[in-house]
């Protein structure tokens, strides 16, 4: 099987951030990609001047690419938040604000995918506190997502590098999906498998696609050592993506990595520029949306 036979899509976050925001999906397109995911672009503000997200919209459409995956506001990503959801006051508030400005604005581009960082502990605040009001804004969250037909990522990140997030492991995100599931009656929260995030955790990595590929909404790559490129590190990821495939997983894969001392668009010798475009959905019907959306 291999690389060839996934879908994937680059982060426009992480990769060609050498260039400004307007001119990533463009460079996208000159590297091969049919789609793109991003974080919350406009960190400072979850709720942006209409003609910014107007810009970006252009900017997707004039290039000819796909935006599969878009971060609800998630405080300074990259910096030293990892979420605003479960942070009391101003933090959960700004959250709120986001839900329908990146509800809409992903439907106004085609993006079934919405993506939910959970949010640091914070000190001298008890946990179930945080817990009690993530679990509000996330029903938020996915009733919004539902609204435009997509579906809602919950992420697990790694402990080295997020020693504040509580969820560092595949089930402890698993938990929360089904917990809003079970609050909202919708079924459209899905886990969001970064393999680097789980890898860095010390996760048994085939038993962890054994278990949670039937929730799973989004998976993200990067080696391991150094969030590069595939071959930079020791992750057998052509190996891992086929567990995936044969557990039944046909969505997406994005590429969640650092190019190194590099231009983004050198980074990509691993991957055959055939295997790149767009492939087809695999699925139709209403009954298909849910996974079609990953």
């Amino acid at each position: 099987m291999g690389f060839e036979d996934r879908r994937f899509n680059v982060n426009l976050s992480i990769l060609f951030t050498e260039l400004p925001l307007l001119e990533r999906p463009a460079a996208a397109a000159a590297a091969g990609f049919g789609a793109v995911e991003l974080w919350w672009p406009w960190i400072d503000s979850p709720t942006p001047e209409p003609s910014e997200l107007d810009a970006l919209k252009r900017a997707i459409d004039d290039a000819g690419v796909q935006l599969t995956g878009l971060n609800f506001y998630a405080g300074r990503l990259p910096g030293p938040d990892r979420g605003a959801l479960s942070v009391p006051g101003e933090e959960s508030e700004r959250f709120r604000a986001n839900i329908d400005v990146a509800a809409d604005f992903a439907r106004s581009v085609g993006c079934r995918a919405l993506n939910a960082l959970y949010g640091n502990r914070v000190e001298g605040v008890d946990p179930a506190e945080q817990d009690a009001l993530a679990l509000e804004n996330l029903v938020l969250a996915a009733r919004a997502a539902h609204r435009i037909g997509a579906i809602l990522l919950i992420e697990a990140l790694n402990r080295p590098e997020s020693p504040l997030y509580p969820l560092v492991s595949a089930p402890a995100a698993v938990g929360i999906v089904d917990k809003v599931n079970a609050a909202t009656g919708l079924g459209n929260a899905w886990f969001l498998m970064d393999l680097y995030h789980l890898s860095m955790n010390g996760e048994d990595l085939p038993s962890v696609i054994e278990r949670h590929a039937s929730k799973t909404g989004h998976v993200q790559i990067a080696d391991n050592p150094g969030r590069g490129a595939p071959g930079t590190g020791t992750l057998p990821l052509e190996d891992l993506l086929d567990l995936l495939a044969k557990a039944g997983y046909d969505g997406w894969v994005g590429l969640e990595y650092k190019p190194g001392d590099r231009p983004s668009a050198e980074s990509f010798a691993w991957l055959p520029r055939e295997a790149r475009a767009v492939r087809g959905p695999r699925g139709a019907g209403e009954a298909d949306a849910a996974r079609e959306a990953r």
